[in-house]
């Protein structure tokens, strides 16, 4: 039994881990900032744990003499480690909303946020191992072997439960969920652990199970109002309804991130676009007003794709996204249906640019929609060469991402802008939100011609003149000398947090 608890501990500890990426995404996003601040934080409650229970276990002289007692506290300790993991599930929709308003930068709070949720349960569950070893031990002829099968037990026990969550449990449940499974098989666990008195961890899987019953119901109802929270292989995707405010009009949104929106569609006609920053991705019809095959890196609700799809009869569109579950999420909420000028590749956007081809007259990177969770290999030099060499001659590259255009939150903006301009020969600038004013977070368009030509950036069309007046200067040259991103090199998340924290 004792060797059943570690390996269960053991497991349970890893997909809490995994999970507690999912919990503090939609808030602190995915970044190398967000996994350090989890691993780290979560090694350090394990090792206290260690440290803790193997005091607990010395407390006794003679552990076969007090077994029983030496039990009980074993099944203490993974009982209350249940409840703190229950707790999780309740407490993170007011504790990580403050977090994300008052602590200043990502990296502090996503440390005090896994402090607070996950350092409980974690501790917990760090004193198991050893307070289990030490129960096993006694009066063991090979206390080597019996240490070493138990910690091997351990590690096995998280190498399966890694798995289980990354590729398994993540995505057919969702992280509220998982919680509350974790804590129902930690009180079952603890019931287990103590047989001679089950009715502390009976009545607390009890009470956990109903609690799972009531958030199953509770999901459903939400589902009822049009709110639907989806896990995927690779995101967390928060559907809402919602009425804009310019119009009036209802408009369905999707996001990863509570403060930024990926894609919104009006319900009316799935084909218009909301979004200021996707409108001016209409700029491609003045830079390729001939353009017919057009490729778009980063699906989520499929905005652009279906606008141009109606819009320009002659184009032929691919869209490569990394999630299958988004695009599932944008045909079944966002009405994406099936087109023959549309092809959909669910893959990394890296490899599929090395992999391919073919041409394409206009690239669309819509990759970059967060602060929070900004790809780094798709920032780089190596991969601004790998668009320019898929570009048709005379093609155009234009790319969103969000970033102030002076002062200390610019080195996303200046550093990208220096990348582009290293590859291609001419590089424009255009602000969505605000080209008078460059001290706002904002999404900007970055442009890259593959031309030499200088571009008129002047249209008769009264929209597409609108959006070329929104054309604002270059960053610095001095400032953004020295910071083209490559592939060995792209602090993209120091940059962003920089951005963060001017944005407090």
């Amino acid at each position: 039994m004792l060797k059943l608890i570690v390996f269960v501990c053991g497991a349970v500890v890893m997909i809490l881990e995994m999970v507690g990426s999912r919990v503090l995404a939609p808030y602190l996003g995915t970044s190398i900032l967000v996994w350090t601040a989890l691993i780290g934080v979560i090694l350090g409650c394990l090792s206290l744990g260690s440290w803790w229970g193997g005091r607990l276990a010395d407390r006794t002289d003679d552990p076969k003499a007090d077994s029983k007692a030496g039990l009980a506290l074993l099944a203490n300790l993974i009982l209350l480690a249940a409840v703190c993991t229950g707790a999780i599930a309740l407490s993170k929709v007011l504790i990580l909303p403050y977090l994300q308003r008052t602590a200043g930068s990502i990296q502090a709070g996503a440390v005090l946020a896994t402090v607070l949720l996950f350092a409980p349960p974690a501790v917990l569950l760090g004193m198991v191992s050893p307070l289990a070893t030490k129960l096993a031990l006694s009066g063991s002829a090979t206390p080597g072997r019996t240490l070493g099968t138990f910690q091997a037990l351990a590690t096995v026990g998280g190498i399966l439960g890694t798995f289980l969550a990354g590729f398994v449990l993540i995505a057919s449940l969702g992280s509220t969920n998982i919680l509350l499974l974790l804590a129902l098989i930690l009180a079952a666990t603890s019931v287990a652990a103590r047989p001679s008195r089950p009715l502390p961890g009976a009545a607390t899987a009890l009470a956990m199970g109903l609690f799972l019953h009531a958030a199953g119901t509770y999901d459903a109802s939400v589902a009822a109002m049009g709110v639907h929270d989806l896990d995927t292989l690779y995101n967390r995707i928060l559907i809402q309804p919602g009425v804009d405010r310019r119009t009036g009009l209802e408009v369905r949104t999707l996001s990863t991130s509570l403060r930024f929106l990926q894609s919104a569609m009006y319900v009316y006609d799935p084909s218009v676009l909301v979004l200021d920053y996707t409108k001016v991705y209409k700029l491609a019809a003045y830079f390729r007003p001939e353009m017919r095959r057009m490729l778009v890196i980063g699906g989520a609700g499929y905005s652009f794709p279906k606008y141009a799809l109606a819009a320009y009869p002659n184009v032929s569109v691919d869209v490569v996204e990394l999630d299958p579950g988004m695009t599932e999420a944008a045909r079944r909420h966002f009405g994406l249906t099936e087109d023959p000028r549309l092809r959909i590749f669910h893959e990394d956007a890296r490899t599929f640019l090395n992999r391919q081809a073919e041409r394409y007259d206009v690239i669309l990177c819509d990759a970059f929609s967060s602060i929070y969770s900004v790809p780094f290999h798709l920032t780089t030099l190596e991969a601004v060469q790998d668009l320019s060499k898929s570009l048709t001659p005379g093609g155009v590259v234009l790319a969103n991402l969000v970033s102030a255009r002076e002062g200390g939150g610019a080195r996303f903006y200046e550093a990208e802008y220096a990348t582009y301009a290293r590859v291609f020969p001419q590089v424009h600038a255009f602000a969505v939100d605000s080209p008078e004013d460059p001290g706002p977070v904002q999404n900007i368009i970055l442009a890259g011609l593959d031309s030499l030509e200088p571009a008129a950036l002047e249209s008769a069309d009264p929209e597409l003149g609108g959006f070329l007046s929104q054309r604002v200067p270059g960053p610095d040259p001095e400032r953004a000398k020295g910071l083209v991103l490559t592939d060995d090199y792209a602090p993209v998340d120091f940059f962003l947090a920089l951005l963060e924290i001017g944005n407090m």
